[in-house]
Formats: structure tokens, C-alpha cells, sequence
């Protein structure tokens, strides 16, 4: 079944189309927790984020745009896999006493990331094929230049290039554009 029809089926909560989800893109799944877990992440943890994943997808298949399926559920493993990521790392817990949101986290800076990131969404949205699924592939799933190199059967050279050229081209525009980088 293709992509569009499993994602009805999942926003009609069919059991069903989620067995297919599961089946078709249990390994993307797994394989970017794993890149974004840089060896950080146990199997069982893989295999914990996986489940949380397909189970997030369920929770929130309303908001799941059918021609958007592969996406949305990348966009989760990411997440959750960072999530995951976090709470490792962060197994120090702060008492409120000695918590001082201004230390790290005000309204401007937040505002200024959100449009920053939009701005960047907007230069992404904007590089031609193939530069895009090669930035794409390396920032946000963490595939390494030889990994992409093989999939998309580039010279390795040539996708270290362009990942250099379009970093150059996104500077620039976010100059322009009165950001400083």
C-alpha cells in the first residue's frame, strides 16, 4: 500500500495501516535513532525510541498530512531520539532553589532561534536537488558524507562539496538577509 493511502488509514485509526507503518519504516526509524545517537544509544534504547515513534504517530495521526507520512515520522524519530539523547545526558537534576531561568532562556532569545530557524527552513526550502537531500540527510539525519554518498551514488568528494558550497550559500543569504553568522 502506498504512502498516502496508509496515512488515511492511519487517520481513520485503522490498526491495520499502522501494522504497515511499522513494517515499511521500522528500519529508517532505527537507522536514523541510530545516527543521532552517534553510538550513544544501547540497542534497547533504539528499540525503546522506535516503539515510542510508531506510538507518538498513533497518538497524533489526526495532524499526519497524508503526501507528508515519511516526513512526519522522520521528524519524530529525530525528536525522540534527541529526547532520549537528553535525558541521558542530563541525569543531574537541578533543584528549583538553585534554577534561574534567566541564566538560560529568555523570550528574545527564544523569538530570535524561531525566526532564525524559519528563515533557514526558508533557504532550505529554496536549494535545488540534490544539494537539499544532501543537507537534509547530513544535519538532520545524521548521515555520515560516505553513507550519503553510497545512497544517493554520488562521488564522496562530490557531496562533501556541495555540503561545503551550500553552507556557503546559506551564510551568504542569511547575511542578506541582516543575520550575522
Amino acid at each position: 500500500m502506498d504512502d498516502i493511502k496508509l496515512a488515511m488509514g492511519l487517520r481513520n485509526k485503522k490498526e491495520k495501516a499502522l501494522e504497515e507503518i511499522i513494517l515499511k519504516y521500522t528500519p529508517l526509524v532505527a537507522a536514523i535513532i541510530y545516527n543521532v545517537g552517534k553510538g550513544n544509544l544501547s540497542k534497547e534504547d533504539i528499540e525503546e525510541v522506535t516503539s515510542d515513534v510508531f506510538m507518538t504517530l498513533w497518538k497524533n495521526s489526526d495532524k499526519v498530512l497524508p503526501d507528508k507520512l515519511k516526513g512526519y515520522i522522520c521528524c519524530i524519530a529525530r525528536t525522540r531520539a534527541l529526547n532520549k539523547l537528553s535525558g541521558l545526558k542530563n541525569n543531574n537534576v537541578i533543584s528549583l532553589e538553585e534554577w534561574n531561568p534567566e541564566d538560560n532562556f529568555s523570550i528574545d532569545d527564544h523569538t530570535e532561534k524561531q525566526e532564525l530557524k524559519n528563515e533557514l527552513k526558508t533557504i532550505i526550502d529554496e536549494i535545488g536537488e540534490p544539494d537539499k537531500e544532501i543537507m537534509i540527510r547530513y544535519y538532520m539525519y545524521y548521515q555520515k558524507t560516505s553513507k550519503i554518498s553510497e545512497v544517493m551514488k554520488l562521488n564522496l568528494e562530490t557531496v562533501k562539496s556541495k555540503l561545503r558550497r551550500t553552507r556557503e550559500k546559506i551564510r551568504s543569504k542569511l547575511m542578506e538577509r541582516g543575520y550575522e553568522v
